[in-house]
């Protein structure tokens, strides 16, 4: 029988820190440590990729690179890369809220800093790390002209040979513009340099990272631009249909995510190497990935380009088993799961069975009544069972119509708002479930929300209390982890061992 587990769902940007951001130092370590303590096997994160338009996670301006303003400021500040005046510059008022403008401003000009500081040291180590990642040019050199023409998307770049991707003007760009081509190169070898160490501590906990693939890519993105092959787009790169879903619980006109769609012809007669790479480089970072819109690879929702809505969409066959068993075959040590929420039809169903991948379970969605196949009394153990996800309200700000409300409070017992709170949980750690998560404001009582689907503002913002990841609420977390069996083998420190043996 597979191990039972358990762990919390918890994005980067949300982690305490001074300078108004989540990042991969300090506060991360602690982070793992509480999940450790906690008995957590499993740190669920969001992409963590460079954010784009609403500053959305999901859409990345490149499916491979690292947020730049995740590297973490006072690990550059210990190498002597930045001054305590410096650092001090960029802090901010305790905020429950990331403010991204200024955070892209302050993170630019610090690590402008840093790097100017760093390059000639560590050039040849720079250069190595990018020889081995072919990725990286691509979106280096994305990225520095992006910069260049103060942020506009590559189809209005006015160099008609850099917004054709033509080689010879890519070239020539590169060469007159070197070290703002070194300046992006360097940030993500920090990155990659910065998350490894993360990922090597959490790991030497026990901890394991659940990645998040999201299943498109944006339109104005460095995969795009370079590589617009892969996708269904004109001569001007202009997209004929794009991705979207159609109306469902969070949004009654469906939603219309804009991205461009693949070329799935062309890419299985290329034995879907782009996915390949793509697969390659998430597991590089994740010890798991949660394949984002799972059904879009059964079958996708296809809008016409220019509808006001996603109601005028239609549906069109996905790669199927073609693609997962590619995946399955190149990445035997990946585990995968499968977002297969929203809408689901037959072929969805099959393509889960096949692949033998974990679905996913949302408890928030159970209690339309006692058929409904979330509940944790009709939960299958090859699941992911969560309260709900990023795209959900946290328990503390959670409701539904009235007629479930109170059929989830006769179902759990529960009277009070924290009563509902504590045995949701409950259920959800007690269930057959391989996996349970929890998004960490529901363990805090927290009605703070990440991402409410359908709203283009406003989102991604949310970030815990510095201390709420107390010892006193890990222990708690750890003792209905322990009772539910899901926690696992956890070394003894030494004042434990004494404990054990004394009188």
């Amino acid at each position: 029988m597979p191990q039972r587990t358990s762990g919390i769902l918890m994005p980067v940007f949300s982690l305490p820190s001074p300078y108004g951001v989540g990042s991969l130092g300090h506060s991360a370590r602690d982070f793992v440590k509480f999940l450790h303590r906690a008995g957590q096997t499993w740190w669920q994160i969001l992409p963590v990729g460079p954010a784009g338009n609403g500053d959305s996670p999901y859409q990345s301006v490149s499916t491979h690179a690292g947020n730049p303003v995740f590297v973490d400021l006072e690990l550059l500040a210990e190498e002597g890369l930045l001054t305590a005046e410096e650092l001090a510059s960029a802090r901010m008022a305790d905020s429950r809220a990331v403010d991204y403008p200024k955070i892209n401003a302050d993170r630019g000009r610090l690590l402008r800093l840093a790097f100017s500081r760093d390059w000639n040291r560590k050039e040849a180590a720079v250069e190595a790390f990018a020889s081995q990642r072919r990725w990286l040019w691509d979106y280096a050199a994305y990225q520095a002209v992006k910069d260049s023409f103060a942020g506009l998307f590559w189809q209005d770049w006015p160099d008609e040979g850099l917004r054709r991707h033509d080689l010879e003007a890519v070239e020539r760009w590169k060469a007159e513009h070197r070290e703002d081509l070194a300046y992006q190169i360097w940030v993500q070898y920090v990155f990659a340099k910065q998350w490894s160490a993360l990922k090597s501590f959490a790991n030497g906990l026990g901890v394991k990272i659940l990645g998040d693939l999201p299943i498109y890519v944006s339109l104005d993105s460095a995969d795009v631009w370079a590589e617009r092959e892969q996708f269904l787009l004109d001569g001007q790169g202009c997209p004929s249909a794009v991705a979207g879903v159609p109306p469902d619980y969070f949004c009654a006109d469906g939603q219309l995510w804009g991205n461009p769609l693949y070329d799935w012809s062309h890419m299985k007669a290329d034995g879907f190497g782009w996915w390949i790479r793509r697969v390659a480089r998430a597991g590089e970072l994740f010890d798991a990935i949660r394949m984002d819109h799972f059904r879009a690879l059964a079958s996708y929702w296809s809008v016409p380009a220019g509808a006001a809505t996603a109601e005028e969409g239609h549906w069109e066959p996905g790669p199927g088993m073609a693609l997962v068993g590619v995946l399955t075959s190149w990445f035997p040590q990946l585990r995968f799961v499968a977002e297969d929420l929203g809408m689901l039809t037959p072929d969805v169903e099959e393509l889960l069975r096949a692949s033998e991948f974990p679905g996913m379970k949302v408890l928030e969605f159970a209690f339309s009544g006692p058929d409904n196949r979330y509940l944790p009394h009709n939960c299958v153990r090859n699941c992911v069972l969560y309260t709900g996800t990023h795209d959900n309200a946290p328990i503390a700000s959670w409701s539904r119509e009235e007629a479930e409300m109170t059929y989830a409070k006769r179902y759990l017992d529960a009277k009070t708002p924290e009563e509902l709170r504590r045995r949701l949980l409950l259920a959800g750690q007690t269930s057959v479930a391989d996996t349970f998560i929890a998004q960490m404001q529901d363990y805090l009582g927290d009605p703070g929300r990440i991402n409410v689907p359908g709203t283009a503002s406003g989102n991604w913002r949310w970030r815990m209390a510095p201390g709420a990841d107390s010892d006193a609420l890990a222990d708690e977390i750890r003792r209905m982890t322990l009772d539910a069996g899901r926690c696992p083998p956890r070394q003894l420190t030494k004042p434990e061992k004494r404990a054990m043996i004394s009188p």
